[in-house]
């Protein structure tokens, strides 16, 4: 099962957004998405959950936990 960098990555990619495009449209840094992408840092619970509204999947599916 992949970790957390690398769904977050994925699933920027598929929906074909640069960081710093995916960092505008969240009003975050592009390098605290490259960080996390890196797996540098960890995420605290308000983004996780921000993300996972923003990318239409679940928390357990960002954090690798579920492949649904």
């Amino acid at each position: 099962m992949k970790n957390f960098a690398e769904r977050l990555k994925e699933l920027r990619k598929e929906k074909g957004l640069s960081k710093l495009a995916m960092a505008k449209s969240l009003q975050i840094s592009d390098a605290a998405i490259g960080r996390w992408e890196r797996g540098e840092r960890t995420i605290n619970a308000e983004l996780l959950i921000k993300l996972a509204d923003f990318f239409d999947v679940s928390v357990d599916y960002l954090l690798g936990r579920t492949d649904d």
